[in-house]
């Protein structure tokens, strides 16, 4: 029977985390921390400024939905171009990166805000996939903001990731709108190869090492 208190929907998801965080806070944990709720911060006014809304934040990750594709996408770049932006600020070794991932799906909303299902945990995936500073997003994303956006795009091919039953169509987003050199395009596969063989088998480990099991649900918002 139907929970009267959930419903689907169809949402844009942008997943988000920090690279090397765990090295970060062994170096220094107070000024990690510190950086981490500064960034958080400009990352959650990004995410409301493109009409969307952050619903967890656990430790040093970040999920938010978006009513529309190619908000989030801008979203998703927007805080890229912050990040970086203010990481000039800091020593190399202190400076934040985040990776990120977008995907368009279908998702499960409780009463309370919380959402699940496939079309939030091929955002995370996605995530997994991405480099630092970088975005990924799926072919549904593609779809809905090919020819809307002046950004360039890198088909990454498709990727097998667990616990979903097709493979996943990648691709890189740029901020830049000219198109790749040849040589980059032909590695491109190549390097989500490398990527995926050093994540293992489960690209959302880090998710679970934080105690948050991507597979079931999400917490309550934060905003």
């Amino acid at each position: 029977m139907t929970d009267p208190s959930s419903r689907r929907k169809l949402a844009a998801i942008l997943s988000a985390d920090v690279v090397g965080y765990s090295r970060l806070m062994a170096a220094d944990e107070a000024a990690t921390v510190e950086t981490l709720k500064s960034y958080r911060d400009i990352i959650v006014r990004l995410v409301v400024r493109r009409g969307g809304r952050v619903v967890n934040a656990p430790g040093d990750a970040l999920l938010a939905e978006f009513p529309s594709a190619v908000e989030a996408v801008q979203a998703a770049i927007e805080i890229q171009q912050s990040v970086e932006g203010h990481n000039i600020e800091l020593e190399a070794d202190r400076r934040m990166q985040f990776r990120i991932g977008v995907n368009l799906g279908d998702v499960i909303e409780e009463a309370d805000g919380t959402i699940y299902g496939d079309g939030v945990n091929i955002a995370a995936r996605l995530e997994a996939l991405a480099e630092g500073g970088g975005v990924c997003i799926s072919s549904t994303v593609y779809d809905a903001v090919e020819g809307k956006l002046s950004f360039g795009f890198d088909f990454l091919g498709e990727q097998q990731v667990k616990n979903i039953a097709k493979p996943v169509r990648v691709y890189r987003v740029r901020a830049e709108s000219k198109p790749p050199s040849p040589r980059a395009s032909a590695e491109a596969p190549h390097a989500m190869a490398d990527r995926r063989a050093g994540l293992g088998a489960d690209p959302a480990a880090a998710w679970r090492g934080r105690g948050v099991e991507m597979v079931i649900s999400f917490g309550f918002a934060v905003i």
